[in-house]
């Protein structure tokens, strides 16, 4: 049953070689159906896969398999191999299930797109580097699959190139900046690499076990905070969260399945892979939670005031991720991972709908103009329900369970964490109704564009309602009746503490209340305009121009590094390159050149001068024979 893996990667890997090739030849139709049943075929590789690890015991679900001996250096060595166990098998069906689903949505969102077999090649070579990474058994393995995704990604954010508008400016450099501050945090994993190659001998994670132990505290610390760079830049958190929200320019199932169910997870997943070296490092652990719950408070804010759709389902995604960061670093890994999951369902469902709003309305996601779409647009309207009630933390929904599960860890384990936590979720309530309450209740904002919606077709909706059903019942997977994720992945992170019964229940009744306070505060600012709700936020007026311009931050990235570097650019192009490249290159041709001509001027074809040069020699010869040979 494990050995055939290999189909996991086969499956995208024809799925982009035949569209590459022969997708000219067929239409579109085809393009996407095949694009999607090659996803949809590694799904099925990765569920077998789960089922085969679910019928060994506990103790044996961790299998390795090797292909060939990929790099042998001295006694560097690693391997073309994969690890199947319960974390990468839950991660590879994760990819697998929403990508399929995302797949499928596309063939009716592009269908209009000149550039579609691009496009699913795009979709095809993503999913591929995307299992390569979680797959691997090995940093360089992970490390591929990481560069792999990136560059996915600045193909797919860029995919309009020749586009632009005032939100986002030319779609291409969306691309290029994703692509740019990744490799700032691509430069941190390096580094990490290297550093823990120099100290434990071993890239390959079911190798560090004992070497980990052996590392000093201060050597694991600088190596995690270094893989934290690397997590900070995938994942979208302080200081490199900058590139996520302009990634929304490109294609909304782009959105779906890169920034929000996929690549934006691998930092999260790197640090559970790694958890070993995070046990010894703990001091780094600490900054982990403290930058996540920060990047989580500071999107959440930024997310209350736009006006854009999709740029609100960014700052969420941002926002949530921050959740997921800090649960890692505070070596809750089961919930993290938790989270993980149930946030790909919920948000790609709630991209998606945003993309059938968009699809509806012809491009048009600004809610000064949106409203009263619920009649229009049902399925598109309770789905997106369901997404934002998971997403604000609703009782019994998946997002409650598994947002909860970090609130109840960081409420036994630190309160400052807890508090700034608890903050973020009222605010994720707010601004996930607000945009439901904006878009598709009320009165039309603009008859004209409201006349024209209608309600995406079925090879959209479908999609819809599938991460609806698993938005509402992912939770239960995490219940104790059912299956725990802690118990599931105890292969991977071991023995792992709970809470006491008390704190938990705490914990739990503090999120039902935060996540009721939400909804009734987004229902009555945005809704029915109640007076006590703008009494309560008054004094907070003062901080709306700074969450206006989203804290300054790109501003201050502007003149800190962006401007330096264009100056210093500037002045190397216009006087280094010319007077220093340009001129030593010229001043060698010119001394070449002056020689030249100087020794051509011998060469007049005048017999005299020859006949001069010949003496000349003779002369010089008997001189050196006679006086000093």
């Amino acid at each position: 049953m494990f050995d055939s893996v290999w189909l996991l990667f086969a499956f995208p890997a024809l799925g982009a070689l035949l569209i590459l090739f022969v997708g000219q030849r067929l239409s579109q139709k085809v393009v996407g159906w095949l694009a999607a049943a090659a996803v949809a075929g590694s799904f099925l590789v990765a569920l077998t896969l789960w089922l085969g690890l679910l019928g060994l015991p506990a103790a044996e679900r961790s299998v390795t398999v090797t292909w060939w001996d990929w790099m042998r250096i001295g006694s560097f060595h690693v391997p073309a191999a994969v690890l199947i166990d319960p974390l990468s098998v839950i991660m590879a069906m994760v990819v697998t299930g929403v990508g399929a689903l995302i797949h499928i949505y596309s063939i009716g969102y592009m269908d209009h797109e000149p550039r579609y077999q691009r496009f699913f090649f795009y979709l095809n070579f993503f999913i591929l580097a995307m299992l390569t990474l979680v797959m691997s058994n090995n940093f360089v393995g992970m490390f591929v699959g990481w560069e792999g995704v990136g560059l996915a990604s600045f193909l797919l954010i860029g995919f309009w190139f020749d586009k632009k508008d005032d939100l986002y400016g030319w779609y291409a450099d969306c691309g290029k900046k994703a692509f740019i501050v990744n490799r700032v945090g691509d430069f941190g994993m390096i580094l990490a690499m290297i550093l823990l190659w120099s100290t434990v001998g071993t890239l390959i994670f079911s190798e560090l076990g004992e070497a980990v132990h052996s590392l000093a505290p201060a050597t694991a610390s600088a190596i995690c905070l270094l893989l934290l760079l690397g997590a900070t830049g995938k994942s979208a958190q302080i200081p490199l969260y900058v590139w996520l929200p302009d990634a929304m320019a490109g294609p909304t199932p782009v959105s779906a399945l890169i920034h929000a169910a996929t690549m934006v997870t691998a930092g999260i997943y790197m640090i559970i892979r790694t958890n070993l070296l995070w046990h010894v490092g703990a001091a780094a652990g600490d900054v982990a939670a403290w930058i996540g719950v920060l990047t989580a408070l500071l999107a959440a804010t930024i997310a209350l005031v736009q006006t854009d759709l999709k740029k609100i389902l960014a700052y969420s995604t941002v926002s949530q991720l921050g959740f997921m960061l800090a649960a890692a670093g505070m070596a809750v890994y089961g919930a993290a991972l938790f989270h993980l999951v149930t946030h790909a369902f919920f948000k790609a469902l709630l991209f998606l709908a945003a993309g059938s709003v968009m699809h509806a309305t012809h491009g048009v996601l600004d809610l000064k103009r949106l409203g009263g779409l619920k009649d229009k647009m049902p399925a598109t309207y309770r789905t997106f329900v369901v997404g934002a009630a998971a997403l604000a933390g609703v009782p019994l929904l998946s997002g409650f369970f598994s947002k909860d599960a970090i609130l109840v860890a960081a409420l036994d384990k630190n309160i400052g964490l807890y508090l700034v936590g608890a903050v973020t979720a009222l605010l994720t309530a707010v601004y996930s109704f607000r945009a439901v309450f904006v878009t598709f209740h009320g009165k039309p904002r603009d008859k004209h564009l409201y006349e024209h919606v209608h309600e995406s077709p079925r090879v959209m909706t479908a999609p819809l309602w599938i991460l609806a059903f698993f938005s509402l019942a992912a939770g239960l997977i995490n219940l104790p009746f059912i299956l725990t994720l802690d118990s599931w992945l105890k292969p991977v992170i071991g023995e792992h503490e709970h809470p006491a019964l008390v704190v938990e229940l705490l914990g739990i009744l503090l999120s039902v209340v935060i996540a009721v306070l939400g909804i009734l505060i987004a229902r009555a600012r945005y809704l029915t305009k109640e007076g006590w709700v703008e009494r309560l936020v008054q004094p907070l007026a003062v901080l709306q121009p700074l969450v206006e311009h989203r804290w300054y931050v790109d501003e201050l990235y502007s003149l800190l590094v962006v401007s330096p570097i264009q100056g210093i650019s500037g002045w190397f192009a216009r006087f280094f390159d010319p007077k220093v490249i340009d001129g030593a290159v010229n001043s060698v041709g010119g001394v070449i050149s002056d020689a030249g001509e100087a020794v051509r001027k011998l060469q007049n074809g005048a017999i005299p001068t020859y006949a001069f040069s010949l003496l000349l020699g003779v002369v010089v010869v008997l001189f050196y024979f006679l006086f000093v040979g």
